[in-house]
């Protein structure tokens, strides 16, 4: 019946996993349990590229200095430009909070698991999407605090934390698995489902969990429906644009198909996981309802992107399966 509908199976599964944070959100032990899933399938996901990549594939995406340059641009140029426009909006269409929020958010790094799933899932170069977004996420313990000092004009440092947790759940593995490469890499490139079950099994948890702290903090209760949609409206066009200009770009430059989508999917990615405890830091002496709000602009881009980049990357993987390449920025702009 999905197939007769066009309906992708993965995307309702998305939604069906927001629905069951709304109803039944991770709370007190189920919550800390349910972290710590997260945290044993995004590891899993790195031991996984790093068994099933070879090094010379690995060291040809780090050397993708053009690719890399262009998602840290989308990052850490274009987001933060169109951040700034988000300010011009008057108090009465978006509130002052809800604006510093989306500023923020066009701060922050690139997501790293749900960047490369999706790079892997609609068949881009993993490799390359591998070191992009790692780097973005390195790049940005330091430059996110510094943009937001600069252009909020905030108070605040950062933890050594991050980096730490960056290296234990997301390089280890995967240097891990390149060490056991030789053992099981063969075992693991003729399981490819395995993978893919990963893949898509890490998103939803990630999804799961990130809904359930939003519904536990109560931050959807704390504004009107009209404000919540005109933030819903922000986001998506702020997606949208980030994500044809991506699109664009990248066949402008020449890029290949594969380059292309590891652009699209790394460059429009803002990470939750990063942003707040970065906003829990950067916003420690404003008030609780204010902090919220200002994080709740993160919290409704990260689920848009989850969706709207899961069903981007399933259109990508049936294109490449059946027939020539759909052009990238006709495909984007769909999701305005």
């Amino acid at each position: 019946m999905l197939r007769r509908l066009r309906i992708d199976p993965y995307l309702i599964a998305l939604l069906c996993t927001v629905g069951l944070a709304s109803v039944l959100p991770a709370r007190g032990a189920w919550a800390t349990g349910a972290g710590y899933a997260t945290t044993v399938a995004i590891g899993m996901l790195f031991f996984l590229y790093g068994a099933r990549l070879s090094p010379q594939a690995a060291l040809e995406g780090l050397r993708h200095w053009r690719l890399h340059g262009t998602v840290f641009a989308a990052t850490f140029v274009l987001f933060p430009l169109l951040g700034l426009a988000v300010l011009l909006l008057p108090p009465a269409v978006l509130p002052r909070e809800l604006a510093i929020g989306v500023l923020f958010l066009c701060c922050l790094p690139s997501t790293v698991q749900s960047s490369i799933a999706f790079t892997s899932i609609a068949r881009g170069n993993v490799p390359a999407a591998i070191c992009a977004a790692s780097f973005s996420n390195l790049a940005g313990i330091v430059l996110t605090p510094l943009l937001v000092g600069l252009l909020i004009s905030v108070h605040g440092g950062f933890s050594g934390g991050a980096l730490l947790d960056i290296t234990l759940q997301l390089l280890l593995p995967f240097l891990l698995g390149q060490l056991l490469r030789p053992f099981i890499g063969g075992w693991i490139t003729r399981h490819k489902r395995i993978l893919g079950f990963v893949d898509r099994g890490s998103i939803l948890l990630v999804v799961y969990t990130a809904f359930s702290e939003g519904v536990v903090a109560g931050i959807w209760g704390q504004l009107s429906l009209s404000a919540l949609a005109v933030l819903l409206g922000v986001d998506a066009a702020l997606l949208a644009v980030v994500l044809t200009v991506t699109a664009v770009g990248s066949r402008m430059l020449g890029f290949s198909r594969e380059d292309r989508i590891t652009i699209q999917f790394c460059g429009s990615k803002k990470s939750l996981a990063s942003g707040l405890p970065m906003a829990s830091v950067l916003f420690a002496g404003q008030a609780g309802a204010i902090a919220g709000l200002v994080v709740l602009p993160l919290m409704l881009f990260h689920q848009l992107q989850l969706m709207v980049c899961a069903w981007l990357a399933q259109r990508h993987a049936h294109t490449a399966a059946t027939g020539p390449a759909v052009p990238a920025e006709s495909v984007a702009s769909t999701t305005a």
